[in-house]
């Protein structure tokens, strides 16, 4: 979902991504805030847009009949094989979209998922209106991302389209592509530790809307 720059970043990180426990602990948290929102059942087809190495597409799979985890990064999908494979899993597969670069989403899906990229994605609004194309009747979109921030959030803010979203513009978004029902919640907080200047905290919300 990054530009070809940004793509190569996540290419060099795949390998020690899961390493960082607070980004485990984030997909914990946007997986636990949509499983309680969204309630996913074993009739669901599911696709996770940014899916890296799999965090929130593994921890969403049990809870659902199939996941598609797509995203923009060679490495990171290699990585999220080798999971599916140690783990002997059957109903997860990935696919690679680039949201940047004009690729369109194969498939159709009731529930599209998403943690933290839609800040990485340049024009929004031909995101959410592929979403709405490819979901069935009733299906959900159901994506998470921070609040507006400074731009202290990226070390390296190559590839950031957006620093955090204003949740009110966003569902605008959602209403102007159709969707109904259209929810935002916070889903959890990041806190990072910025030395001299102390920890800070991000807001990450999660917006829920329906086809």
């Amino acid at each position: 979902m990054k530009n070809k720059q940004q793509e190569n970043l996540f290419d060099l990180r795949a390998s020690n991504w899961d390493d960082t426990s607070r980004r485990v602990k984030l997909a914990d948290d946007v997986a636990d805030c949509i499983i309680r929102e969204v309630n996913p059942t074993k009739d669901m087809d599911v696709l996770d847009i940014g899916c890296g190495t799999g965090l929130l597409t593994l921890k969403l799979q049990p809870h659902v009949k199939h996941i598609t985890g797509a995203d923009s990064s060679v490495k990171m999908l290699e990585v999220l094989h080798q999971k599916v494979a140690d783990q002997r899993l059957t109903n997860v597969q990935t696919q690679m979209v680039d949201f940047n670069e004009g690729s369109l989403i194969h498939g159709k899906y009731n529930l599209i998922v998403s943690s933290m990229t839609f800040h990485h994605l340049e024009n929004l609004d031909k995101v959410i209106n592929q979403c709405f194309k490819v979901l069935l009747p009733g299906g959900y979109l159901a994506f998470a991302d921070l609040d507006k921030e400074d731009g202290s959030f990226h070390e390296n803010n190559e590839g950031v389209h957006h620093q955090g979203f204003d949740r009110e513009s966003l569902k605008r978004l959602l209403s102007q592509a159709d969707f109904i029902g259209i929810r935002d919640m916070t889903a959890t907080t990041v806190v990072k530790d910025r030395g001299e200047q102390g920890k800070q905290e991000y807001s990450v919300f999660l917006i829920v809307g329906r086809k």
